[in-house]
């Protein structure tokens, strides 16, 4: 028998050929030249002006089953470019473009990703725990983007020294359109916004004070202090911000909203921005959307198997209203886009209207409230149902309005997900009450609430175990002879001395039946509905999140910030 042959590798040549990029009479003079110089055909063709660089990288990436990258539409932080001296990436014309904590491994953009002698040499220069993986860039983007980066100064502090040495041409900076690392303001809000990335941050606020610039970074729901500016700086970061975020630059005195994008270290990040006038000038906020991240398993939020059990049993049921209620930013939209994905199959059509959209599902058809075009919540539901839908989320039930449509769509046969401003998943009641629903048409209509928070999980590096004392045996329900510990913050490199890193969901969940639909239809208080609750077994917040203290996962002080524990002192 004999031995398949492998394929035979198809020449750069031919494959332009084919595709109509380049014709016979090219392609000979670029042979020609070939010969004469002896580098690479493509480089040739691309320096004769035949084929534009983008697209030979493109080509060349399909041809080699290799991974390209454009270099001009990423933004790339000092902390990623830092970790290959500039000598090396002048010398052997390489930059590094992502770096993943996680495998240890560091992506490095090159024009010829076959080189193996320039990836060992790189290997040598960087830590031996780090691996080097390679993406295709053109050569002349490569040369580029090496200036770009590190023919300028690339650290905060010489950005800052080089403003204050230089002129602050306001003019100048708002006709930049490209912003293409020419002014150094460019530069200044461009690290900001790599900074914040990086250290995954949800919000940047720059603040105006009297006599200088706050610039604070809120992680994981905290906000802290990263940057003082000098107050002359406050202008050319609005403009640059405006600028981007396509907004008025003219208009300082009325609020605005816009919006904008950057490829952060390969990665595409959408930036909300929100400014206000104050006595000290514009405020401006940036809410960070890093689409790569807003989309969990339910599995991934670290619910109690109760709940998450609960939440399945849930939605299991095709049609009615799951509510999820909690202040704003306690990860409200990230259970709910969780809960789309586990339901997102070919067998159902899952529709949504959000204000905005944050983060693109795939086969979910995903729609923006727009006022302008008469596009609210309760004309957009209208809308929706004539779109043949299975499964609705509405952003946030407002008003009225609203609320009756999303009932009417899940009384019709729909499953339909929504938010709701409470303090707890038994609020959800009186509030729709009070907003204009009458019980009965609550009643039978509503599958399960749920309310949630947000809490910092303690640094695994750095916590400290401790025995609790007597307020916090009360506090935790621990008899006192459990030998229990528990943990506190401490702070280290890891964190950035902060004793957290990441968050978790802290969760109460209420599965509706006959029961409480009969209680509903009655008008009975909350309190009768809470004894309900726990004869079938609920757990409040503050129960789950005790729970979270005792497994060593977080605080008592870090859950006793975000949830009132008062009341367990009262039992």
């Amino acid at each position: 028998m004999t031995t398949p042959h492998p394929p035979k590798r198809r020449r750069l040549g031919e494959i332009l050929l084919e595709a109509d990029i380049l014709t016979q009479d090219k392609l000979t003079i670029a042979l020609t030249e070939q010969k004469k110089t002896g580098e690479q055909l493509g480089r040739i063709i691309v320096k004769l002006g035949f084929v534009p660089e983008q697209v030979m990288r493109d080509i060349l990436g399909s041809a080699l089953g290799q991974p390209s990258i454009d270099l001009d539409k990423i933004l790339l932080s000092p902390n990623i470019l830092g970790m290959i001296p500039k000598k090396l990436v002048e010398r052997h014309q390489v930059l590094p473009v992502q770096w993943d904590p996680q495998r240890s491994v560091l992506t490095v953009a090159m024009a010829d990703t076959q080189d193996v002698a320039v990836i060992d040499k790189l290997q040598a220069h960087i830590h031996s725990g780090i691996a080097i993986e390679s993406v295709l860039a053109g050569q002349s983007e490569i040369a580029r983007a090496i200036q770009k980066y590190y023919g300028v100064e690339i650290s905060l502090e010489g950005v800052i020294h080089e403003l204050e040495t230089g002129s602050l041409d306001i003019e100048s900076l708002a006709k930049d359109l490209t912003g293409q690392f020419s002014h150094p303001m460019v530069r200044l809000v461009d690290m900001l916004v790599a900074d914040a990335v990086h250290r995954e941050a949800s919000d940047i606020h720059i603040e105006p004070e009297m006599g200088f610039v706050r610039i604070r970074y809120r992680i994981d729901g905290v906000l802290s202090d990263v940057r003082n500016l000098h107050r002359d700086y406050l202008s050319g970061l609005v403009v640059r911000i405006k600028v981007l975020a396509g907004m008025n630059i003219a208009e300082t005195r009325a609020p605005q909203d816009g919006r904008f994008s950057m490829n952060i270290a390969m990665h595409a990040i959408d930036f909300r921005v929100a400014s206000q006038p104050t006595t000290h000038g514009e405020n401006l906020v940036l809410r960070v959307l890093d689409r790569n991240k807003g989309i969990m398993r339910l599995e991934e939020l670290g619910l109690a198997r109760q709940t998450l059990n609960l939440l399945k049993l849930m939605m299991a049921k095709p049609e009615g209203i799951i509510l999820v209620t909690g202040p704003t930013g306690s990860g409200k939209t990230t259970t709910l886009y969780s809960m789309l994905n586990f339901l997102n199959t070919e067998q159902v059509n899952i529709m949504t209207l959000e204000d905005p959209v944050e983060y693109p599902m795939q086969m979910v058809r995903q729609t923006t409230v727009n006022p302008a075009a008469n596009l609210d919540f309760a004309n957009g539901v209208r809308s929706l149902l004539r779109q043949d839908p299975d499964i609705i989320l509405v952003g946030e039930i407002r008003d009225k309005e609203t609320a009756q449509m999303a009932l009417r769509a899940a009384m019709t046969g729909h499953q339909v997900f929504s938010t709701l401003h409470t303090n707890s998943a038994l609020g959800i009641f009186p509030r729709l009450l009070d907003i204009g629903i009458s019980s009965e048409i609550l009643s039978g209509n509503i599958i399960g609430v749920l309310s949630q928070r947000l809490v910092r999980k303690l640094c695994s590096h750095c916590k400290s175990p401790h025995t609790p004392n007597t307020l916090e045996r009360r506090l935790l329900g621990l008899e006192p002879d459990n030998p229990c510990q528990i943990f506190s913050a401490v702070g280290c490199e890891k964190c950035h001395g902060v004793g957290f890193k990441g968050r978790m969901t802290v969760m109460e969940a209420m599965r509706m039946d006959e029961d409480f639909d009969t209680l509903i239809e009655q008008g009975a208080p909350k309190t009768s509905i809470l004894q309900l609750a726990r004869k079938k077994g609920f757990l409040s917040l503050a129960d789950d999140g005790v729970r979270r203290v005792i497994l060593g996962s977080t605080s008592l002080e870090e859950l006793s910030r975000v949830i009132d524990l008062s009341k367990r002192l009262e039992k």
